[in-house]
């Protein structure tokens, strides 16, 4: 065989080859959770892929006085960072008539970074209060547990919290998958009505 032939054979193949690899990355959203509860106030959103576990969402709450306070945690899986937090906090009873007042009452920060960008709102067409989190730095390819939340109910009544949860993840090379984990938890703090 012509050894120039056959170079250009392979070459050809090569190339052919190459020019299909970004079709091999790609983004998937994941927007049918798992639920794990240890009670109606501490659930956790576990988000799997064929791969395994890909992050998980949990929230841990307790009444104190007459507000629930909330730690969160956000676990991804190694060789993905977090590009963006979207959380969208609101009480069902009452998000159209008195709405919960909703506070960030830690700072999301890393070791050795500047904090993220930071911001609440209230969305237009959405209930409750979005919390979003950008520019994570340092804090992007770890586990997030230093947002901690206060949410204090328009009424005395309400005692059930939905909060919904959007995380962007980016792969770390060549060939991984981005994600987007969507999912809400609904949680309960009956003792409200107690204070």
């Amino acid at each position: 065989m012509n050894r120039r032939t056959y170079l250009a054979a392979v070459g050809t193949a090569g190339i052919a080859a190459s020019a299909g690899c970004s079709a091999v990355t790609g983004t998937q959203t994941l927007s049918d959770p798992t639920v794990h509860e240890d009670s109606p106030g501490r659930k956790a959103l576990v988000f799997n892929s064929n791969d395994g576990e890909v992050g998980h969402v949990g929230v841990d709450g307790h009444v104190k006085s007459d507000r629930i306070e909330l730690t969160t945690e956000i676990w991804h899986q190694d060789g993905t960072r977090v590009d963006s937090i979207e959380l969208r906090v609101w009480m069902p009873e009452i998000a159209t008539e008195s709405p919960a007042e909703v506070a960030v009452a830690a700072p999301v920060e890393g070791d050795s970074s500047p904090p993220p960008s930071l911001s609440l709102s209230t969305p237009k067409r959405d209930l409750g209060t979005a919390i979003e989190i950008t520019d994570l730095d340092d804090l992007a390819d770890e586990t997030i547990s230093t947002l901690n939340l206060i949410v204090i109910p328009g009424s005395r009544t309400a005692t059930d919290l939905n909060i919904h949860a959007t995380i962007e993840l980016s792969g770390g090379g060549i060939l991984s998958t981005d994600y987007t984990l969507d999912g809400e938890l609904q949680l309960a703090y009956p003792g409200l009505t107690d204070q």
